[in-house]
């Protein structure tokens, strides 16, 4: 479909499309993690443009997190990789406009995450499962430490996702995880070892273990059926602080 005649068609700057090269160089590893780029002089001369145009360029990958830039004598910009934490505080800022509540979040999660329990049973190796038994025993010795078991029970949870091996998934859930991990600090600063906790502590470290023995046995079906009441119990034992409804509460 053509555009309507008298569209104004919007230029990138100049600047904008040096970050775009740069951009798209440390995308296909053709820069590298911890690799200083080339002297601003070098950078000048390959894309004619001038200093102001170039640190602008700058500007636009440090606030994609791509780059840092020390500054001084010794300083410079060098390359960082890809973050899904970025990714995930811009979601938190569109979800906190558009007024997204707490169970609009965790939901989301179950959707996402269940899956992913079948789809590690199905796809597992021994080396998966070395990983998850090590995750259950670490979090089995943190058992009397509330603050240290909801780190290491959120861990799992993350582990299960990445070893289901969709990146895809894997980046979505991060993000859907970065307001996650903050609500469940905020419960365990409220609540950490009341009878209710510990209950909902050792209950959830059950799911994992018998996660584990499912994986193992490679049931697809029955893990995701295991992992989505686990997840659904969860939301509701997290949910009934009422003080926070909308992820507005959480990160506003």
């Amino acid at each position: 479909m053509t555009s309507e005649v008298g569209t104004r068609v919007r230029v990138p700057k100049m600047a904008e499309l040096v970050a775009a090269q740069l951009r798209r160089k440390i995308i296909r590893g053709e820069l590298s993690e911890g690799d200083a780029l080339p002297a601003e002089a070098a950078l000048m001369a390959e894309f004619a443009v001038s200093r102001p145009t170039l640190r602008e360029a700058f500007r636009v990958l440090e606030a994609e997190s791509l780059i840092s830039i020390r500054r001084g004598a010794r300083g410079g910009a060098r390359v960082q990789p890809p973050e899904g934490n970025v990714a995930a505080k811009y979601a938190g800022l569109v979800l906190e406009y558009r007024g997204a509540t707490l169970q609009d979040v965790y939901d989301a999660r179950t959707v996402m995450e269940a899956p992913c329990a079948a789809l590690l049973a199905d796809r597992r190796t021994d080396e998966d499962l070395s990983r998850l038994r090590s995750a259950v025993a670490e979090a089995e010795h943190l058992m009397d430490d509330p603050s240290a078991f909801i780190r290491a029970h959120m861990e799992f949870h993350a582990l299960v996702v990445e070893l289901a091996g969709n990146q895809t998934l894997t980046v979505l859930n991060g993000m859907v995880r970065h307001i996650i991990d903050l609500a469940n600090w905020s419960h365990v600063d409220l609540d950490a070892g009341t009878p209710e906790n510990i209950r909902a502590n050792r209950r959830g470290f059950r799911a994992h273990v018998k996660l584990v023995e499912l994986v193992a046995a490679r049931q697809g079906e029955a893990a995701e059926r295991l992992w989505r009441l686990h997840l659904e119990e969860a939301e509701d034992y997290l949910l009934r602080n009422k003080s926070m409804t909308t992820v507005l509460d959480l990160l506003g």
